[in-house]
């Protein structure tokens, strides 16, 4: 049996048509079911339905076989135990700086002021921050990132962001690009030992899939 780990959402959506290019249908859709072990059309493949964050662990540990998970989750959780065969080039995203509109970022960098900056992504930001010779005191939130600047908590966030809309609606700014956010796939270690001959096969109808959008 192969276990893929997916998150519901963007990722399961983009993902589909790769499995799909591989031979494999899910046979149930995660927004109509209460399932989180779905079945596909190849009795020996199947899907399990984890939390986003909870995707490396999955498969790190075994309980899934190979996952597809943002570079963002994968940089924040770290790779140990993980072999990334493909970047799928799906759920492209950027990570960035964000301040409120009026905030005058590049002076307070150039001055050597401390920022606070609210973020899910620590080591992304503190990575960054710290290449810049930048002092930060970093405040982790898990959600509504843009609500730390409007009540005063934080100078800046560091967030994903996509279209741009959700900053402009909370008079917010984008100031630097950190990087490049897609998915990729990621293979338990020891699975492509034990399982090599049907995991080849799907990241071989995977890498097939991904030369034909080019």
């Amino acid at each position: 049996m192969i276990t893929l780990a997916l998150s519901k959402g963007r990722i399961f959506d983009e993902t589909m048509p790769l499995l799909e290019a591989a031979g494999i249908s899910v046979l149930e859709a995660p927004e109509k079911s209460r399932k989180l072990i779905l079945p596909t059309n190849q009795s020996d493949v199947r899907v399990v339905l984890v939390r986003a964050s909870d995707v490396p662990t999955y498969v790190q540990y075994g309980g899934a076989d190979l996952g597809v998970t943002g570079l963002d989750t994968l940089i924040e959780h770290g790779s140990q135990g993980l072999y990334q065969p493909l970047d799928l080039r799906i759920a492209k995203c950027r990570m960035s700086v964000a301040v409120p509109e009026g905030f005058d970022y590049a002076g307070a960098v150039r001055r050597g002021s401390r920022l606070k900056v609210a973020t899910k992504y620590v080591a992304i930001a503190r990575d960054f921050f710290a290449n810049k010779g930048v002092h930060v005191d970093l405040v982790k939130l898990y959600g509504s990132m843009e609500l730390a600047p409007l009540t005063g908590m934080a100078d800046a966030i560091v967030d994903l962001v996509s279209t741009g809309s959700t900053l402009k609606a909370n008079q917010l700014v984008e100031v630097e690009r950190i990087m490049e956010i897609s998915s990729r796939l990621v293979v338990n270690q020891a699975s492509l030992k034990l399982k090599q001959t049907p995991i080849r096969a799907l990241l071989d109808a995977f890498e097939l899939a991904l030369k034909a959008r080019v």
